[in-house]
């Protein structure tokens, strides 16, 4: 008897390192994909006035602006990214460009919210503050930083 649950311990403890074996192969090709965010190069772009917003983006951005977004449309010549910072309650609000960058995997784009400055005389109305940006067309991602 004492020879038979010796027997049943090791066959047991075989299956658990098989076991053990076979995730190892099956997850061993698992994995993040690593994301690689040394600038290759800073991309050129133009900010693009209302009446150079494709209208089919342009309703999307409408549709969105009264809460922040961040967006991409493209017409296969271009590559247009928005970010909007939602409803505010006055005017006077601009939007910086921080970065806009190309990367082995990705366009990165970082931009920041403006207020008014003090002193400065300011509209009481609420406004909604977004950027768009065109750029040449590339088959990349867009990471909004």
């Amino acid at each position: 008897m004492e020879k038979q649950n010796q027997w049943y311990h090791g066959m047991i403890m075989y299956g658990i390192a098989l076991a053990a074996v076979v995730c190892a192969c099956i997850f061993q090709g698992c994995g993040l994909e690593e994301t690689d965010t040394k600038k290759l190069k800073d991309l050129s772009y133009e900010i693009l006035e209302e009446k150079e917003i494709p209208e089919e983006f342009l309703a999307v951005i409408e549709e969105k602006k009264e809460t922040i977004f961040k967006l991409t449309y493209t017409d296969k010549e271009y590559l247009y990214i928005a970010a909007g910072y939602g409803v505010q309650e006055t005017g006077g609000y601009s939007i910086a460009v921080n970065d806009c960058y190309l990367t082995k995997n990705a366009v990165y784009f970082d931009t920041t919210l403006i207020g008014p400055s003090k002193g400065e005389k300011i509209n009481q109305v609420k406004s909604y503050p977004y950027l768009v940006i065109r750029t040449k067309y590339l088959e990349k991602n867009v990471v909004f930083e």
